[in-house]
């Protein structure tokens, strides 16, 4: 249907005034009377728009210091009215309600008041009632009432106006984000009312940023969203150069940053399909990186690296020698910067700490999975051989515990000098990760030292670790088979520490 519907009449009623002055001029300028809520009819006075007061029109003063200004019959009826409706008619003119064509509205500050760290009472006075109420009518009633929340759209509604009115199509769209407006609210309000728990319901409000180009695959489609009234490193991120980032490349993104920012600095983080391929604590951001990238040079290649200090000339010319998706770093010098833009489809990154995330949420077929984001934060551990670890020992364990904690189950990480020599990730069995981790170490694998993410359920992966030069090793405990791997430990002369707390990534 393309029969436009004229607007006659527009309610108007914003806290973000933004574009008001010229939405305004144009409104009265081709004949429509606007009618505008208490702030914005002074707004509109102040800009020379000549408007109606919502009290006028209703003969009802605001009350309740302005709790109560649009909450009238003579506002919804306006809005809700079915003029196709003969009873609806009748009624209008009973009640002497001339109906709205257009309502211009958006809400009260609420995030932006919780982000400013005002007080309780300050932000229960921006809890918007009059406007989703008049929103949710408007947009109910879009077969015939156009509602606009967003001043972008604004441009749009004064060309509709010229053209005769809004179609259908125009008014249904528009519908669409009205009630996106109002459920974006109700999730932000829900979120701070809840805190960080997870109640009988969870409504996650999630904002569009941007198209991506496509998914995982290519047949995939794909965008990346920020989660409404949330802060989050990648959004600030300054991208210095390189492609616009996949949607693979945020996720080896995210996971890359977040290890990096968990070790010693300077230190370098190696990832490849969302599992560190690569991780290294040196004395310099080189030395890091080159550590980091030796642990598996095959897989290193076409990763993502991140470095926790200044990406500097040297380090940024032994990175510019191999293919590299995404650099990520706190800050980059000019040598380094100039270095690296001769790599053109390389995408270089400057950002800040990543936020701890508080719930992890996993979409399932018809719902989600939802848990507590797993901080991986190290405890008390305690050792359970004969044989007592050296404070390096301790130190080396806690980074293959850290890296461990970031890759995919089941894992095993082998750590030689601070830096990762093996690493053997999302195998289906403990011992299978082990195999997999020696291979990779090599010839690095004398006192070196172990990190199982979780139990480790019998004494063939402590064995394989053992025969292969291993010297101290840390996982979970809790198996009912605890003490033969203890006993092992025992019989090879290694160290053996249980962590009490597993961490799981699947």
């Amino acid at each position: 249907m393309t029969e436009r519907i004229p607007i006659r009449r527009a309610l108007i009623s914003v806290s973000d005034k933004t574009g008001l002055d010229r939405l305004g001029s144009a409104l009265v300028e081709a004949g429509v009377q606007v009618v505008a809520s208490g702030g914005t009819r002074r707004a509109l006075t102040e800009l020379g728009v000549p408007a109606m007061a919502v009290s006028e029109l209703t003969g009802s003063p605001e009350m309740l210091d302005g709790r109560v200004k649009t909450l009238h019959p003579k506002i919804h009826g306006a809005l809700l009215a079915d003029t196709n409706n003969p009873d609806h008619l009748h009624d209008l003119e009973t009640a002497d309600i001339v109906p709205i064509d257009l309502l211009v509205a958006n809400l009260y500050p609420f995030a932006e008041t919780v982000a400013s760290g005002k007080g309780e009472h300050e932000i229960i006075e921006n809890i918007d009632i009059g406007g989703p109420a008049m929103i949710r009518a408007a947009a109910k009633n879009h077969g015939r009432v156009a509602v606009v929340t967003d001043p972008s759209d604004y441009e749009f509604i004064i060309e509709s106006v010229a053209r005769g009115g809004t179609t259908s199509a125009e008014r249904r769209r528009l519908a669409t984000e009205a009630f996106a407006h109002t459920g974006r609210y109700d999730a932000l309000i829900h979120a701070w009312l809840n805190g960080e728990g997870m109640g009988e319901h969870l409504l996650l409000a999630l904002d569009r940023v941007k198209p991506l180009r496509y998914g995982e695959n290519p047949h995939q489609r794909a965008a990346l969203y920020r989660q409404a009234g949330a802060g989050g490193w990648v959004f600030d991120a300054h991208q210095l150069q390189g492609k616009d980032l996949s949607f693979n490349n945020y996720a080896d993104a995210e996971s890359t940053w977040r290890l990096v920012n968990r070790i010693d600095h300077p230190g370098c983080v190696v990832v490849k399909h969302l599992n560190p391929c690569g991780v290294a604590q040196r004395s310099s951001a080189y030395e890091a990186f080159v550590a980091a990238r030796d642990c598996d040079p095959l897989s290193a290649f076409g990763g993502v690296v991140a470095v926790n200090e200044a990406l500097d000339g040297d380090t940024a010319s032994e990175m510019a020698k191999m293919f590299l998706e995404v650099v990520i770093c706190p800050a980059i010098t000019d040598e380094a910067a100039a270095i690296l833009t001769k790599k053109k489809n390389l995408r270089v990154l400057i950002a800040r700490p990543p936020e701890q995330p508080v719930l992890d949420v996993r979409m399932i077929g018809g719902g989600a999975l939802v848990q507590d984001a797993d901080r991986q934060e190290i405890g008390e551990w305690t050792t359970v051989s004969v044989t007592r670890p050296t404070p390096e020992q301790i130190g080396q364990l806690r980074l293959a515990w850290t890296v461990g904690a970031h890759c995919k189950s089941n894992s095993i990480v082998i750590v030689q000098d601070d830096a990762a020599v093996g690493i053997g990730v999302g195998d289906q069995s403990r011992v299978g990760a082990a195999k997999r981790a020696v291979d990779q170490a090599g010839d690095r694998l004398s006192g070196a030292v172990a990190a199982s993410e979780a139990l480790i359920p019998f004494r063939d992966g402590l064995d394989t670790l053992a025969d292969a030069g291993v010297v101290a090793i840390v996982e979970t405990g809790g198996s009912v088979n605890d003490q033969e791997v203890i006993d092992a430990a025992n019989e090879r002369g290694i160290v053996l520490m249980f962590t009490g707390r597993r961490h799981f990534r699947h």
